[in-house]
C-alpha cells in the first residue's frame, strides 16, 4: 500500500490499492475549508473566500477516513454516426403554467431543481403537482426533509389534495434513502429539499457544499439508470442565489427559479435552465387559499391597476421566452436636495437606465443630470430584454415633462446611444398581444414593419429614431 502525494499543494491526498482484482480508492489526509456560496477550498480559514470575495463563508469541512469506493471502469468511446437517438414521451404534469416552464412535462429521468426564498411557494406547488400526477396513476415519493408528514397532511388538507398514490417518508439519510427506491422505485421522487439530505461517506454536516454536491451527483446517477423523473427543492442564500453553490445548477437538467415578492400574491417561475426545450419561459400563478392557482391571462393581471392618464406610467409589451405580457412600466423624475442625484430602479438594469439618461441628455438636450429617476416594473417583474429601452424612455420623458401618453398605446423597441431605434424580436407576437387585450395602437421600431403576421384592429407607428418616438407619443 503506498502513498502519493504531488508537489502542488493539497486538501486531500488519494492513495490507490488494489483489492479483489480491482482498482479502489480510499480518500485520507486532512480537512480543509470549503466557501459555501462558491464551492472554493482553502487548507486553512480566511475571513473573506479568496474566490468569490464573500465574507465570514469558509466552513471547515473534514475528509472521509478509510472508506473505499470502487473505481469506475473506463469509458469506451462510440462514434456519433452508429449513435441511436432515443425519444422520451414527457410526462405532463396537469399543471398548465408547470408544463410550460419545464418545456411540456416531465422527461423520465430527468433531475429537476427548484429554487426559491422561504415561504415562497416551492413546497406547495410540488405537493399539487404530485397530487396531479397521482390521480394520472402514478406513484410518487415525497421525502420531507424539513417537514414531518404529519405537518404535510394539514397543508394538503387545507389544499384539497387526496394522494390516491402519494408516498410520504421524512427520511434524511441518502443511502436509506436510495436503497428504498431502488428496491420499489416510483414513478416520481420529489426531495425537499437536498440540503436536508446528508451521505453517510461525508463528515460534514447537512447542507455544506460537499454533502449537497454528492447527494445530488448519487440522486442524479440513480435517475439516468432507473428513468426515475427526479424533482429537488433548493434553498437560496441571502442574495437570491442558489445555495450549494452553482455545482448543483450544473448537475441537474432544468432549473427553475421562483420570483416575485413574498407579500404579492402573484408567483412567477422562470426556466434558468433546460437541457430538454427552451430557456427563459415564464410561468405565472396566485397564492390562495387553495394553493398555487395558474393565472390564465397574465397580462390582464399585471395590468389591472394601470390608469392612462397617468404621467410616467407605459405599457410595454415584453417576451418571456416564447410568452407574450404586456406589463407596466413606471418612472418618477423628481428634483434632487443632493449634489449627485439618484437613480433607483426595480425589475430593471440600472445601468441600461443609466445608459439612456445619458443618450436623453447628448440628443434630446434634457437636463437630467440633476433630478433624482426612480423606475419600478409594476407587478414584480424583472425585465433584461432590450425592448425594454423604449418604454424607459417614454416613462421618463413622460414624468419629466407631465405628460401622459396617449390611451391604449403600446410600445417596444430597442433604443442605441446615437440615438436609433433597433429591431427586436417577435414583432408580431407583441402586438398580437397588445390587440387582444384591447390596445390599439401599437409604437414599434420601423424597422420591425412590416410585420410577418397581419394584426386586425391595431395601428402600427414605425419610428427609426427617438424624436420621432417621442413625437409619436406627443411628448
Amino acid at each position: 500500500m503506498t502513498c502519493v502525494r504531488g508537489k502542488l499543494p493539497a486538501i486531500v491526498y488519494h492513495r490507490i490499492r488494489l483489492q479483489s482484482g480491482k482498482a479502489h480508492q480510499t480518500v485520507v489526509g486532512r480537512s480543509g475549508y470549503v466557501c459555501q456560496s462558491c464551492g472554493g477550498m482553502s487548507l486553512k480559514w480566511l475571513g473573506r473566500c479568496p474566490s468569490c470575495g464573500e465574507w465570514n463563508t469558509l466552513v471547515e469541512e473534514p475528509s472521509l477516513q478509510g472508506v473505499s469506493r470502487p473505481a469506475s471502469p473506463p469509458a469506451i468511446p462510440v462514434s456519433y454516426a452508429e449513435l441511436e437517438g432515443v425519444f422520451y414521451a414527457r410526462i405532463p404534469t396537469g399543471n398548465r403554467e408547470f408544463d410550460r416552464v419545464l418545456g411540456g412535462g416531465l422527461v423520465p429521468g430527468s433531475v429537476v431543481l427548484v429554487g426559491g426564498e422561504p415561504g415562497i411557494g416551492k413546497s406547495t406547488l410540488l405537493l399539487q403537482v404530485a397530487d396531479l400526477l397521482s390521480e394520472q396513476g402514478r406513484r410518487i415519493l415525497y421525502v420531507a426533509g424539513e417537514e414531518s408528514p404529519q405537518q404535510i397532511k394539514m397543508r394538503g388538507d387545507r389544499m384539497g389534495i387526496r394522494g390516491r398514490l402519494l408516498l410520504v417518508s421524512p427520511e434524511t439519510g441518502l443511502e436509506a434513502l436510495l436503497a428504498t427506491v431502488q428496491a420499489d422505485p416510483p414513478g416520481i421522487l420529489m426531495v425537499d429539499s437536498i440540503q436536508t439530505l446528508f451521505s453517510e461517506r461525508l463528515e460534514s454536516v447537512p447542507g455544506s457544499v460537499s454533502q449537497v454536491r454528492e447527494c445530488a451527483v448519487r440522486l442524479l446517477s440513480f435517475a439516468k439508470q432507473t428513468g426515475t423523473a427526479t424533482l429537488l427543492v433548493g434553498h437560496v442564500t441571502k442574495d437570491g442565489m442558489l445555495a450549494g453553490p452553482k455545482v448543483l445548477e450544473h448537475v441537474v437538467d432544468v432549473v427553475l427559479s421562483f420570483e416575485g415578492d413574498r407579500h404579492h400574491s402573484q408567483k412567477l417561475i422562470r426556466t434558468v435552465k433546460n437541457r430538454f426545450g427552451p430557456a427563459n419561459e415564464l410561468g405565472v400563478f396566485e397564492m390562495t387559499s387553495q394553493g398555487l392557482l395558474p393565472v390564465e391571462n397574465p397580462s390582464r393581471l399585471f395590468l389591472s391597476e394601470h390608469r392612462d392618464e397617468v404621467s410616467g406610467s407605459v405599457v410595454l409589451s415584453a417576451m418571456q421566452g416564447s410568452r407574450p405580457l404586456l406589463v407596466e412600466v413606471q418612472a418618477l423624475v423628481s428634483g434632487t436636495n443632493y449634489s449627485t442625484a439618484r437613480r433607483t430602479t426595480t425589475g430593471v438594469d440600472p445601468n441600461r437606465l443609466a445608459l439612456l439618461l445619458a443618450m436623453l441628455e447628448k440628443r434630446l438636450g434634457l437636463q437630467l443630470l440633476g433630478s433624482d429617476v426612480y423606475v419600478n416594473v409594476a407587478g414584480g417583474m424583472n425585465l433584461g430584454e432590450p425592448a425594454v429601452d423604449l418604454a424607459l424612455v417614454a416613462a421618463v420623458v413622460s414624468s419629466f415633462r407631465d405628460r401622459p401618453l396617449p390611451a391604449g398605446t403600446v410600445v417596444f423597441g430597442e433604443a442605441g446611444l446615437a440615438g436609433e431605434v433597433r429591431a427586436v424580436s417577435y414583432p408580431h407576437v407583441r402586438a398580437r398581444e397588445a390587440a387582444n387585450l384591447g390596445f390599439h395602437r401599437v409604437v414599434l421600431p420601423a424597422s420591425n414593419l412590416p410585420l410577418p403576421e397581419r394584426v386586425e384592429r391595431l395601428e402600427l407607428v414605425g419610428v427609426a429614431n427617438i424624436l420621432d418616438f417621442l413625437e409619436a407619443l406627443d411628448l
